[in-house]
């Protein structure tokens, strides 16, 4: 490893039992069982430990009705990753399942786009369909952040660290960024929500939740383009992310997969 390239790891927090009609926008004619795997993303280097999204608690879990595995600190715990050590927090955007458990990180600066901010505080909440995915707590802690002096602020493209790029796509929501990371397999994509499944971007198809949907099909482009190949991007909620990438250390099976890796074949 050098000073610019980087392990990650996917762990995963929770879970939700869904059908694939409920996970494409206009549906999907093949309906089946297509549920949800919640993680959030380690990216730990030789000097410095980043974080992409913080997840949500088990009180939010039961809130939303979802399957509540384990705490995500736990699961950084068992890789390593000790959450009062990591400097910089990578927020994708700021839909309760990406920006909550807001006392995780105590020393991070967190990093987030211009317009997911200006989105999350602004009119567009005033739309009970538009604001339902995001929690009112979430919000209030990154002004919070921001008044401490916490809270990097980035417009379209923006450098985190060497090695650590954020890129501004939208779509889902109207400020997502995804992060792009060096690894010793190239570059690798981590969608966050600008690919929920690998089916959205390797088959164009926009995901339910939608705020703009011309901007969320050209971000799968992007994902594509800025990856090393289409096996460098990871989305943000596949269970087969955890099929296809190995555990790091035995007994964390069904855990953790870590993605600067090669996958399985």
């Amino acid at each position: 490893m050098t000073a610019d390239t980087y392990e990650i790891y996917a762990v995963r927090y929770a879970h939700h039992e869904r059908r694939a009609s409920e996970n494409f926008y206009g549906g999907d004619p093949h309906d089946g069982p297509m549920p949800l795997d919640y993680f959030v993303w380690a990216i730990v280097g030789e000097s410095r430990t980043l974080i992409l999204d913080t997840g949500f608690d088990e009180a939010m879990a039961k809130q939303r009705g979802r399957e509540f595995l384990h705490p995500p600190r736990e699961g950084l715990l068992a890789i390593g990753v000790d959450p009062d050590t990591v400097g910089d927090v990578i927020i994708s955007h700021m839909h309760n399942d990406h920006a909550g458990n807001n006392d995780l990180f105590p020393n991070a600066t967190f990093h987030l786009q211009d317009r997911e901010m200006a989105f999350c505080t602004g009119r567009c909440m005033c739309h009970r369909d538009v604001r339902r995915s995001f929690e009112e707590t979430d919000v209030t802690a990154m002004v919070g952040r921001l008044y401490q002096g916490r809270v990097r602020f980035h417009d379209g493209v923006g450098k985190v660290a060497p090695g650590i790029t954020v890129h501004h796509v939208g779509g889902h929501t109207a400020g997502l960024q995804f992060a792009r990371v060096k690894t010793q397999r190239g570059w690798v994509v981590l969608a966050s929500d600008a690919s929920h499944f690998y089916a959205n971007f390797e088959e164009m198809r926009a995901y339910a939740t939608v705020y703009n949907v011309g901007d969320m099909v050209e971000g799968f482009t992007t994902l594509k383009r800025l990856a090393s190949s289409v096996h460098h991007v990871i989305p943000g909620h596949d269970p087969l992310v955890l099929q296809r990438y190995p555990a790091p250390k035995p007994g964390l099976e069904g855990i953790a997969v870590r993605l600067d890796v090669d996958p399985r074949a």
